[in-house]
């Protein structure tokens, strides 16, 4: 039986196990079907599109779309920023994270020293990542005046870990042969680099680096809760003081936000191909 189908046979044993626990702790799977719950989700829907209130929705007036618009730029640079810190950072310590340029056959460093940087530049990419952005979103604050500043710093510090990981691997599966050259040749440590390593790295290096911008501009909403900035912190507001309508908009916005993020990293990544 091959790893698809042991794969599949797990997911299946996971799921089965999941919802005996569920049921075990008291939850029903029939109550996600039930009139009750399908009855709250009409309610719902109807309070964002304002169904039988008396005022005027807030996404039928313009004062409110642009407001909802400034909001959404500042959802946009808290992105970029965010992805900017982790872009740089990881590109920074990839190549003291790579096996074969800290203690392979690449490296220039001794055997132990090698390793040494190796386990610690790897060991912040899992410290980094493995606290959530909303934490560290959480501790900033605290250090930081809540902002935009403080919420791309909390998302750059999540994202550093994940890239740097990434590149560290892109790096341990280059093609030996030009760094060889160049070493050989009497290049050093700056000029391998340049030459002979980022040529080959930075193309997919910039991919990961994009497809990254589309997941934090999906994670800004969750940590604006907490940096007090964008649409994240105006949604906690107004689901707070119950404005529906407003929330309406917002999402509205939010998802275009999103799309036009989408299409723009596809634009760049095929350019960086």
């Amino acid at each position: 039986m091959g790893f698809v189908a042991w794969s599949l046979m797990a997911w299946m044993a996971l799921g089965f196990t999941g919802w005996i626990w569920v049921y075990h702790d008291g939850g029903r799977l029939g109550d996600v079907f039930s009139g009750a719950a399908w009855a709250g989700v009409s309610g719902f829907v109807q309070d964002l599109a304002g169904s039988g209130g008396a005022n005027t929705p807030a996404f039928m007036k313009g004062a409110e779309w642009e407001n909802a618009l400034d909001l959404a730029l500042e959802t946009l640079q808290m992105s970029v920023l965010a992805t900017a810190i982790a872009g740089i950072g990881a590109l920074v310590t990839i190549p003291f994270a790579a096996s074969n340029l800290t203690h392979g056959d690449l490296s220039r460093f001794g055997r132990v020293t090698g390793a040494t940087v190796f386990g610690v530049t790897r060991l912040t990419y899992i410290l980094t990542r493995a606290v959530p952005e909303l934490v560290w979103a959480l501790m900033i604050v605290f250090v930081l005046q809540a902002g935009v500043l403080a919420g791309a710093v909390a998302l750059g510090i999540h994202n550093f870990g994940v890239l740097g990981r990434l590149g560290a691997e892109i790096v341990e599966d280059i093609d030996t042969r030009p760094v060889r050259a160049l070493r050989s040749s009497g290049a050093g440590n700056v000029q391998i680099m340049f030459y002979g390593v980022l040529p080959q790295v930075l193309p997919q290096f910039i991919t990961f680096l994009l497809y990254r911008w589309e997941v934090i501009i999906r994670t800004t909403a969750v940590v604006g809760f907490v940096a007090a900035s964008g649409l994240g912190y105006q949604f906690r507001l107004d689901f707070a003081f119950f404005r529906y309508t407003d929330v309406a908009l917002l999402l509205i916005v939010y998802i275009i936000l999103v799309w036009m993020v989408d299409l723009a990293s596809a634009g760049l990544r095929r350019l960086a191909q």
